[in-house]
């Protein structure tokens, strides 16, 4: 009984921790392939139609990764990208991943794809193995990247700390001393420390 319920919570955590993954894309075949893809490794899938939806979802599902078609109705990809990268309405969600798909193989359209700030740009028709294999090292850059500020933060952390504890000996010191050499007032040491 004990058993079944660890591995019950196991299983929780494990769906707990799967990658949420948004697909954008105006192509039904193409939503419904990821989909189902998707599913079957382990990541759980929400799906767009255009770019106008695809920023709802956002807001809703605060996804882990963008997967956005560039040439939508409504809205492109472009414009996608660029109001989350932007926008301070999208601050919240600005450093999501995104990999731009795009049936455009112009170096231009990819350099303005990167300058907006997508993570990757993957040209239409496509791999799936190689799609995985990109958006696993960019799942991976990312988490690498949070792990990074967690550091830089814990360290600035035990910086300000260590440089309290230093002003606080600096504070204390001469009162120590006086009290280890027997000198000044003990009543006004005692009221210093």
């Amino acid at each position: 009984m004990i058993k079944e319920q660890m591995n019950e919570q196991i299983k929780e955590k494990e769906m707990d921790n799967r990658k949420k993954i948004l697909i954008v894309d105006d192509e039904l075949i193409n939503l419904e392939f990821f989909d189902l893809m998707l599913s079957k490794l382990g990541f759980v899938v929400e799906k767009a139609e255009d770019g106008e939806e695809a920023l709802e979802v956002i807001k809703k599902w605060d996804p882990d990764l963008i997967m956005l078609d560039n040439i939508m109705p409504k809205m492109s990809g472009w414009e996608v990208t660029k109001l989350l990268k932007t926008s301070p309405e999208y601050g919240k969600w600005r450093d999501i991943p995104i990999i731009m798909f795009s049936a455009m193989d112009d170096v231009k359209d990819k350099i303005e794809g990167f300058d907006l700030g997508i993570d990757d740009y993957i040209t239409k028709p496509f791999n799936f193995s190689e799609v995985i294999a990109r958006m696993m090292a960019v799942l991976r850059n990312h988490e690498m990247i949070i792990q990074l500020k967690n550091r830089e933060t814990r360290l600035e952390m035990q910086e300000s700390v260590c440089e309290r504890l230093e002003n606080y000996i600096k504070t204390v010191m001469p009162v120590l001393e006086n009290v280890c050499n027997n000198t000044g007032n003990p009543e006004e040491n005692r009221a210093k420390l």
